[in-house]
């Protein structure tokens, strides 16, 4: 870790570019996670008009805006809520019928992930929150989308001057799941007529990944892609932790935490200042943030400055006040012998281990709280006359650390033209609804129980044989998935405010500058 003593770059940044123009072509790639997938087959396409609607199982209708009614169009930016009551009612078909859904369908079929999207998926708050204002703008315009086909294939660099225009591609790719990219200096559909120098990313949120493939050394109650509400406990902590630094720290207030369907979860900070990072300033605020290096066989991963960086104190009271529950008790990592040499890794004296070691070794099973205690209670003893008190107390800091502290992918953060999946989506293996993580509460989130694409349209089905329908109602508001609509859209809000009051301060201060 860099000298944490050193001072902090300056992160204010330029403003964001120009009206869209038309889009035209798009990329085919293979499918991947990666921002640069190999092997470009480039497909020419017909320039993008208003897609059809697909088939369905029930038919949804769908209301077009009136293109007189500037009442609409024009709404005041000042109100208090951006989204009214009706807002969704056009884009979230509610006035059909049952939902239709083949017998043994799963979560990743065709027809269920469209029914979602025509039904549940909450466009108008995503667009909102991309766009920056109620109306369309560069914001959205230049922002690149790119969609992961049932095929697999993986098209990028698409763009959608209207939500209108990006809900009806949508419908009619209906990708298994579709990522967001940054805003560049212009469309990126028309890349390709433009000189390299013309086309580059402007601004994009800054966003983290947290995964739990990444604590596998550790926890012992789940590997791999499996995970349980013991192993939660991990992610829980390391969004206290990045808020803490977010916040108090770096000075953000706009950060979205959104569960990523399976076993992570993702952090979008939407401020201007975040936006308009660039490559540079990304990475100086993952070193900043970054603690735990290196794979699952490196040894220490944890190499601190004395005395601490009030960041990394801050972090460490609040770990130490989990560890022993989360850790200890729920993980209990070093109850086998062959597990526990990794603690004594960790520890400064080679006397102080071998008598560890010995004695844990006539203690077979011996519970991790016990060790852990045993680590003072034989320094005691005196076994060891070169052991420095000080230095082992540091150590046991940095074990705490190494085993609670965020363990996050860098490379998700560093570039601006990094993709990362949009909130909402449905992951194919689980079902699960990637649904923002409410943080005013983040106890009460459990993976486990987050909305799953069919349980949420079984859930429309019993509200529609329950209700008569007499006034109408948006599907996600029959649903589990509304309060997690309904979170995001106070996000949103929250944005759009800020995101006005800077554009009438702007304003205002171009309206008093003189000119001679």
């Amino acid at each position: 870790m860099s000298d944490p003593n050193s001072p902090k770059e300056d992160i204010a940044l330029p403003d964001a570019p120009a009206t869209p123009q038309e889009f035209q072509d798009a990329d085919f790639d293979s499918a991947s996670d990666s921002d640069s997938p190999a092997g470009k087959i480039d497909v020419k396409t017909e320039p993008q008009t208003d897609p059809p609607e697909p088939a369905s199982p029930a038919k949804i209708e769908i209301k077009k805006e009136e293109g007189g009614d500037l009442d609409n169009i024009f709404k005041d930016e000042e109100e208090e809520d951006f989204f009214g009551d009706d807002d969704d009612a056009d884009f979230l078909a509610s006035e059909v019928g049952a939902v239709s859904i083949a017998p043994g369908s799963g979560p990743s079929d065709p027809q269920v992930i469209l029914t979602f999207y025509q039904r549940l998926f909450p466009f108008r708050p995503l667009f909102q929150w991309l766009n920056h204002s109620p109306i369309p703008c560069h914001d959205f315009g230049h922002r690149e989308f790119a969609f992961t086909l049932q095929n697999s294939a993986y098209l990028r660099y698409q763009s959608f001057p209207t939500m209108e225009l990006l809900r009806k591609e949508i419908l009619r790719l209906n990708p298994s799941r579709f990522e967001i990219g940054p805003i560049y200096s212009a469309n990126p559909r028309d890349r390709k007529t433009l000189h390299k120098s013309a086309f580059h990313p402007l601004s994009k949120e800054l966003v983290f990944d947290i995964d739990l493939t990444d604590y596998d050394e550790i926890r012992t109650c789940c590997d791999k892609a499996n995970i349980c509400n013991l192993c939660w406990n991990f992610i829980t902590v390391a969004i206290k932790v990045m808020n803490a630094a977010l916040r108090d720290d770096l000075g953000f207030k706009h950060v979205l935490w959104v569960y990523s369907g399976r076993r992570g979860a993702h952090a979008w900070i939407c401020d201007k200042r975040a936006r308009s990072l660039d490559d540079a300033k990304r990475r100086a605020i993952v070193n900043y943030l970054g603690l735990v290096k290196g794979g699952g066989q490196a040894g220490k991963k944890v190499n601190i400055w004395r005395p601490l960086h009030p960041h990394i104190s801050r972090s460490l009271n609040l770990l130490k006040d989990r560890f022993e529950n989360d850790i200890l008790r729920e993980q209990d990592p070093w109850r086998d012998n062959e597990r526990a040499e990794k603690l004594l890794q960790l520890l400064p004296d080679k006397t102080l281990n071998d008598a560890l070691r010995k004695k844990w070794d006539n203690h077979p099973s011996r519970p991790s709280l016990n060790k852990w205690a045993d680590v003072y209670d034989v320094a005691k003893t005196g076994v060891s006359e070169g052991l420095n008190p000080a230095r082992l107390k540091e150590s046991r800091e940095e074990v705490v650390l190494e085993y609670m502290y965020p363990r996050l992918d860098a490379e998700v953060s560093k570039h601006l033209n990094h993709l990362l999946k949009s909130p909402f989506c449905v992951h194919p293996q689980t079902g699960r609804v990637c649904v923002p993580i409410d943080e005013r509460d983040l106890g009460a989130f459990d993976p486990m129980a987050a909305p799953t694409v069919l349980g949420l349209l079984g859930e429309i089905d019993a509200w529609d044989k329950a209700h008569k329908r007499e006034e109408k109602v948006d599907d996600y508001e029959k649903t589990s998935l509304k309060p997690y609509v309904d979170y995001f859209k106070t996000f949103v809000n929250g944005l759009l405010r800020d995101e006005a009051g800077v554009k009438r301060e702007r304003e205002g201060n171009s309206g008093n500058s003189m000119e001679f």
